[in-house]
């Protein structure tokens, strides 16, 4: 075999080892999990903020409570679009409603579970109007998890037939933490039945 032909298949298996690695480390590897840690430590920063909840309060912040990340509760789900959209109205905790337009379902399976979530998208004038809304409840809501349920955020991409699911960003409404922020509840079809022992705890 000539010598440039094995510097070739060196190669080409040095780029496959590479390819490898990045797809391990981005499901679960040390760059996720300093992604995770990031994004935790940004929230506690947030918390005492302007128009947050415990802004004037800082001495009061313990810090937010967290299962361990879990690279398993990184789905990736199918995506089916909403056709014909419908104006979903979700009661909130102060019993006010907040308007939504139905955007499309995400089915994946849990611990051997089918689940669908059904995503919504902001209505309502404003910088977040046309965003996505994820609000959901699960087994572990009203024991470890926050009882009205969690939030997660997505993002959109256009012509996409999957969207990713990281529960271990799952995290709390405000009115977790104080009776002045209004939190609309998740609608019906977004209880699921599995636990998701992934994201934010309850704080107390």
């Amino acid at each position: 075999m000539s010598r440039s032909r094995i510097i070739f298949i060196v190669g080409i298996i040095s780029l496959v080892a590479i390819t490898i690695y990045s797809l391990q480390d981005s499901q679960g590897g040390e760059q996720y999990m300093e992604e995770i840690k990031k994004f935790r430590q940004e929230k506690d920063l947030s918390m005492t903020r302007d128009d947050f909840p415990f802004a004037g309060r800082a001495n009061e912040f313990t810090g937010l409570k967290y299962f361990d990340p879990d690279p398993s509760f990184r789905i990736s789900a199918n995506l089916t679009p909403i056709k014909d959209k419908n104006v979903v109205l979700l009661t909130t905790n102060d019993g006010l409603e907040s308007k939504y337009l139905e955007y499309a379902y995400a089915d994946f399976s849990l611990s051997g579970v089918k689940c669908r979530l059904l995503i919504l998208e902001i209505m309502e004038q404003g910088p977040n109007r046309g965003t996505l809304f994820l609000a959901f409840a699960d087994e572990t809501s009203a024991n470890e998890t926050y009882g009205a349920g969690r939030y997660l955020d997505l993002r959109k991409v256009p012509g996409s037939s999957s969207i990713l699911l990281d529960f271990n960003k799952a995290y709390n409404p405000y009115c977790a933490y104080s009776d002045k922020f209004s939190c609309p509840f998740p609608p019906r079809e977004n209880i699921l039945h599995v636990a998701i022992r992934a994201g934010e705890k309850n704080y107390k």
